[in-house]
């Protein structure tokens, strides 16, 4: 068995007395004190997670950016330096290899953020995949510590505890910053629904940088716990439950990030064929009309028959509400269907819905 990996944060966390978990590979926190309070903390002031368990890959050389439209669903071409891109990697067969971030540094230079228990496999798909490219592909997830700086007054937080000149970034943009002799990536994403930012660079960096948010007592430290709660409500998906091998992004719903308009990539030939005939499944949001729990993996019946299962659930921290995202039978989704979900030996009645259960509030 492999040796549980560990970010540079591991012991911050400890000392915090933090819940300990596997999660993708590392050691992680999933709470400090409750999930709900640090889920309302994100939502109402500042949160800080340590998301240095995420990959790192950098792209550079003259075919770069060719490549990366090769491998890419997104389309980075001329793209201005600092953009960021969300989308996925695809098998073929328009499976999900997995889903990241683009950020163009330079004309020739990308780097790429991908999910923590996907790196060796997403490197290797890379790598396997370049021949004929003149590019350098490196794996830097060794070197770079990530932390997410999550809520509105993050902008504030960041800018007055760190002097970090970071409210000019518009959403889904980024840019390199010197911090005390070092050379820090800082963006503007976030997976929580709330405007933010990610810091990312050596891990002393890091260590400084939490030590700094976390003791001014502005921005609550945040766990893995809430950073699913908060991601969940605001309809995103998290690979390996919305997102997988054998779930496509037409599937999921994220079709406005495949552009089928642009040369070919791996996998837009299934993409596209799947377009003209029709999904047969799909992820959407459903409610219930009880307050008991839909979990990730039970049944969803239609009419006495099972037509798919829920891929994440929750008693929403924000709405009250219990909701879940399930892949369910096309047939059945169409908002306002009438559905019921086997929990615990009973079914409770659900009703299709938007899968978004709580609206967004980026900066604009």
């Amino acid at each position: 068995m492999e040796d549980i990996l560990k970010t540079c944060l591991h012991q911050k966390h400890l000392d915090l007395g933090a819940k300990m978990m596997p999660f993708g590979g590392f050691d992680m926190p999933i709470e400090y004190t409750t999930i709900i309070e640090e889920h309302n903390a994100v939502r109402h002031a500042a949160g800080i997670f340590d998301v240095s368990h995420m990959g790192e890959i950098l792209i550079t050389g003259p075919d770069s950016e060719r490549y990366i439209n090769h491998i890419f669903t997104n389309d980075i071409r001329n793209a201005e330096i600092g953009k960021i891109f969300y989308g996925m990697m695809l098998y073929p067969e328009g499976g999900t290899v997995d889903d990241l971030l683009v950020y163009k540094m330079e004309e020739e230079r990308f780097f790429l953020v991908v999910n923590a228990s996907n790196i060796a496999k997403d490197f290797q798909w890379i790598v396997e995949h370049s021949t004929g490219y003149d590019l350098k592909i490196e794996n830097l997830s060794d070197y770079y510590g990530e932390v997410a700086v999550q809520g509105p007054h993050a902008e504030a937080c960041i800018e007055k505890l760190l002097n970090l000149d970071v409210k000019d970034l518009l959403f889904y943009t980024c840019k390199e910053m010197k911090y005390e002799n070092e050379t820090i990536i800082v963006s503007r994403t976030g997976y929580t629904g709330e405007d933010g930012f990610e810091l990312y660079g050596s891990h002393d960096f890091i260590n400084r940088v939490w030590d700094i948010l976390v003791d001014s007592k502005q921005v609550l430290p945040c766990g893995l716990g809430c950073r699913d709660t908060l991601r969940f409500e605001v309809g995103l998906p998290l690979y390996g439950h919305e997102l997988e091998k054998d779930i496509t992004p037409i599937e999921a719903g994220l079709g406005m990030f495949v552009k089928l308009d642009k040369e070919e990539f791996i996998g837009k030939e299934a993409i596209i064929l799947q377009k003209a005939e029709g999904i047969k499944r799909k992820i959407v949001g459903i409610e219930l009309a009880d307050k008991a729990i839909p979990r990730s993996g039970y049944e969803v019946y239609a009419d006495g028959k099972v037509i798919g299962h829920v891929t994440t659930g929750y008693n929403s921290i924000s709405t009250g509400k219990s909701v879940c995202m399930a892949l369910i039978d096309s047939a059945h989704a169409a908002l306002g269907t009438e559905v019921e979900i086997h929990i615990r030996k009973k079914f409770f009645k659900g009703t299709v819905v938007k899968k978004r259960f709580y609206e967004k509030n980026y900066k604009k």
